[in-house]
């Protein structure tokens, strides 16, 4: 008999804790009469199995290929051990060791029979707004060290009451080892505050029905919410907040709610319904039950996102199905996580607080994706539900932990550890000293989370970012300046897995050039450890810096004076309203003394003049709005192109667009639609790059080209180019994983590091 029995030690690595992984293997082991034991430790899974020789390999199976939802395997190792004659299977305790490997699980939607439960009067959760399985709740946000236990998280100070321990002890329960477990008894609670901190005994949701602005502590943080279809409500919002034009998130109560709003493919559908419950931007329907002009003024989108915890699947009832829901940060400060902080911060915003006392212990925003009309997903930005979920990295086996510390605007981090890169949330602009303290904080916890201490530190060019002097700060570590466009280059090559040399383009606003100007518009021919410049678009002076990103009208008066000269200074008078003749002097001055300005080849810039020529939008008051503006009002249904020229270099192709210029103009004095315009100037952008990206494919011989850069959340221009390139057989790879924005650079700055590092010291594959 034992000739037909065998014994089996099995180690895998993952996301493999809080997630049920346990009670299914003890569960598969059951059902297939197999005795030994299963254990969680701070390096992974470890199992020990034997029994029937074929049982063990149907059970191997089906432990990889039917893991439960919220699981992801990434290796599996199994190995023939000595037949130890055990009587059962049994979940031993986690044991910390010093290979600490494990991967914790991102925060996870409210699942499908919480939310019957909560519902359900009969039942002990009925209405407690902190329901959670081991399919579903807080996991990143609360935990503070790995392995993933009860006490290592903020639920430590809430002991479980009797009925609670008995789920979390039971291996055939879904409750079990569900280390969030509470109830009504045991857990924590809410509390409903008005603006000076005192408790109050009402119905929050009356109050959200009578207009009322309530602070709401969810998972990662606060945010503001407040009736959508009540516009003097949402108007008062916006005023109290000091928001003029950003537009605002949405939570609809269900999928047929968002429906009333917004077309919903099934690409989006999914993102919607899927565990990690990000806001998804879709096509609004202009439904006139909601206000466009008070939220999402300029826009034809709308971010949408669904109830992803039990608290605020409770906001909502059967009237009340649309809510405003914003972050409660004040500008471009963190996230409010404290109940205190709260009140004092917002008591000029909100007019109540529904507070809860578990503490918030990784602030963590919202995931905000897009489907582009190619039917793939991007990220504008990565964090609740997807961090600290770790990327695979084409990566030398021996390469030494890489601390990436991204980009001054829409920062993240990135660690690497074995192979993965391990990219942070979204710290905002680190030039706000909270956010930089947070950021700080934030590489702490990681290096505590992935026990490990980096050994290269890998920053941006530009010598004034806050990230790039603490880097210099550390003496005790190697560190590396990455260019912030080659990291836009590489974090598109990581994700998908590429190798070797490709083209690239690279689109955006600002990025410190090796040649001391802001770059911005980047043809590349490189790969993970160097790159080729071989083309740009052409210079134009950037007057007075950051404050022309601002203010895009600086820039519209820059490319009129270089297209048209002193017609172009003529122009500005009836194109530009808001440049008033004092600051148009000092322009005139400026670029007539163009030496000593910073030039740029910005893509962003470019399309911030087009805006304010088009009278789109003359000034940001959020980043990015006159290119977003621009295109919301593109026609799809225009057609034509405008005049533009390759001006072969020596070393380089330059890029020149300023016969569109007056081209534009043109159609802007014959009385062609603005709305056309946008779309034609789209459809001259795409051409530009197909034309000179093909000409790079002649000279280098190479076909494969990544295209990354804030530009490319563009999805006219990004959708129109793909068609383009590919119907020209041209291998197009873009963002999936990470923004194509600076939120996604510190992956590109790891994997250069690791690279050039190892290239040196000769690291072995």
């Amino acid at each position: 008999m034992r000739d037909k029995h065998s014994s089996w030690y099995i180690k895998i690595n993952g996301i493999v804790q809080g997630v049920g992984f346990r009670p299914h293997v003890y569960r598969l082991a059951c059902e297939y009469e197999l005795k030994g034991w299963v254990l969680n430790s701070s390096s992974g899974v470890f199992i020990e199995v034997e029994g029937d020789r074929e049982k063990l390999k149907l059970f191997a199976r089906r432990l990889v290929e039917e893991p439960p939802p919220l699981a992801l395997i990434r290796s599996c190792e199994i190995d023939e051990i000595e037949f130890h004659g055990y009587k059962d299977f049994s979940i031993r305790e986690s044991d910390a060791q010093d290979d600490r490997l494990v991967m914790i699980s991102p925060d996870i939607a409210i699942c499908d029979d919480c939310k019957r439960e909560v519902l359900e009067p009969a039942d002990r959760r009925y209405l407690y707004p902190f329901i959670n399985c081991t399919n579903c709740g807080p996991r990143f946000t609360i935990i503070k060290d790995v392995p993933y236990d009860r006490a290592m998280t903020t639920m430590a100070p809430f002991p479980m009451c009797p009925r609670c321990q008995e789920e979390y002890d039971n291996p055939l329960d879904r409750r079990f080892h569900a280390q969030p477990n509470a109830c009504p008894l045991c857990g924590p609670h809410i509390s409903l505050l008005d603006k000076n901190g005192q408790e109050v005994e009402t119905e929050l949701i009356d109050l959200l029905k009578q207009g009322y602005i309530v602070a709401v502590k969810g998972l990662g943080g606060f945010h503001l919410a407040v009736d959508a279809r009540n516009a003097e409500a949402v108007e008062r919002l916006r005023r109290r907040k000091r928001r003029d034009a950003k537009p605002f998130a949405l939570m609809a109560r269900d999928l047929g709610v968002a429906g009333r709003y917004c077309d919903i493919n099934s690409v989006e559908e999914k993102c919607l319904l899927s565990p990690q419950a990000p806001i998804v931007v879709m096509k609004s329907k202009n439904c006139p039950e909601i206000s466009a002009e008070l939220i999402h003024p300029g826009l034809n989108t709308l971010g949408i996102m669904l109830p992803y915890t039990p608290l605020h699947f409770l906001l909502f009832d059967n009237e009340l199905d649309l809510l405003v829901m914003t972050s409660a940060n004040i500008s471009d400060e963190p996230l409010i996580i404290d109940n205190d902080e709260a009140v004092k911060k917002l008591s000029g915003v909100a007019d109540y607080f529904l507070i809860h006392n578990r503490e918030i212990f990784n602030p963590c925003d919202d995931s905000v994706i897009t489907v582009s009309p190619l039917d793939k997903p991007q990220f504008f930005r990565r964090a609740r539900g997807y961090v600290p979920q770790g990327i695979k990295m084409p990566v030398l086996s021996s390469a030494p932990v890489v601390l990436a510390l991204g980009s001054e605007m829409k920062n993240t981090f990135c660690m690497t550890r074995q192979g993965e890169a391990f990219m942070s949330q979204h710290w905002g602009d680190l030039n706000h000293y909270n956010n930089y303290r947070n950021f700080l904080e934030g590489i702490e916890r990681f290096k505590r989370m992935l026990a490990v201490q980096p050994e290269l530190l890998a920053h941006d060019l530009h010598p004034n970012h806050q990230a790039t002097r603490w880097a210099k700060s550390q003496t005790n570590l190697e560190i590396i300046g990455v260019q912030h466009h080659h990291a836009h280059l590489a974090a598109a090559m990581a994700e998908n897995s590429l190798e070797g040399e490709v083209l690239g383009l690279i689109c955006d606003g600002t990025g410190w050039g090796t040649d001391g100007a802001i770059w911005g518009c980047e043809i590349f021919k490189g790969g993970y450890q160097d790159f080729t410049r071989l083309g740009h678009l052409k210079y134009l002076p950037l007057p007075g810096g950051d404050l022309s990103s601002r203010k895009p009208y600086r820039m519209a008066f820059v490319y009129l004076f270089a297209a048209l000269g002193q017609e172009g200074i003529e122009m500005a008078e009836k194109l530009l309203p808001d440049l008033p003749r004092e600051e148009r002097d000092i322009l005139l001055n400026r670029l007539n003394n163009e030496k000593a300005e910073i030039m740029t080849s910005s893509c962003g810039r470019l399309f911030d003049a087009v805006a304010s020529i088009l009278g789109i939008c003359n000034i940001n008051n959020y980043e990015g709005q006159a290119a977003i503006e621009l295109e919301a009002r593109a026609n799809p249904g225009a057609g034509g192109r405008y005049s533009y020229l390759l001006e072969e270099r020596e070393d380089s192709c330059l890029i020149n667009v300023l016969p569109m210029l007056p081209q534009l103009i043109a159609d802007k004095d014959k009385g062609v639609a603005v709305d056309d315009i946008a779309q034609k100037f789209h459809l001259s952008m795409a051409d530009v790059f197909y034309d000179i990206l093909s000409k790079m494919r002649d000279k280098t011989g190479l076909n494969r080209v990544v295209l990354s850069g804030g530009t490319f959340h563009n999805q006219i221009l990004l959708s129109i180019l793909v068609r383009i390139l590919e119907k020209n057989e041209f291998k197009v790879y873009q963002h999936q994983q990470v923004p194509p924005g600076d939120g996604g650079i510190s992956l590109g700055q790891a994997i250069i590091a690791s690279e050039v590092k190892c290239n040196v010291s000769g690291c072995a594959r």
